[in-house]
């Protein structure tokens, strides 16, 4: 079994739970669910669905950084929202964040998340063998 390694940011928010904001398990990087929460104020960013995705993609990208990554070594995620009406915003800005071929994704809605927010997108990541 590979080794786990936890990965943490101080721009991305810190654990809300016993749990780690990120793994790296040999050649994959694991990213826990994120909200939107400002890592600089602990505080949730509150505003509509585009603000709030852009704040959690954010977070997201951060912890691909610490791990040396970027975006484009996203292979898999999952978006929780409240609302499938926050669909087509959301998915505008998600778009932002990636480039051919997209990660695998799935999306669905959910009756409540975390601190009440509205969107939660977690990832994976794959390290590349290639120098």
């Amino acid at each position: 079994m590979p080794p786990r390694e936890a990965v943490s940011s101080l721009d991305a928010p810190k654990a809300i739970g016993p749990y780690s904001p990120a793994v790296r398990a040999g050649e994959w990087l694991f990213i826990s669910g994120q909200v939107p929460i400002d890592p600089a104020s602990g505080h949730m960013v509150w505003g509509d669905i585009k603000a709030e995705t852009r704040r959690v993609l954010d977070n997201i990208g951060a912890l691909l950084a610490a791990a040396g990554l970027d975006f484009t070594a996203v292979v898999r995620t999952t978006v929780f929202l409240t609302s499938l009406s926050d669909f087509t915003a959301m998915n505008e800005v998600y778009g932002s964040y990636f480039r051919e071929p997209f990660p695998a994704r799935s999306t669905v809605q959910v009756a409540r998340l975390p601190r009440d927010a509205r969107v939660e997108i977690d990832a994976i990541a794959m390290f590349s063998s290639n120098p």
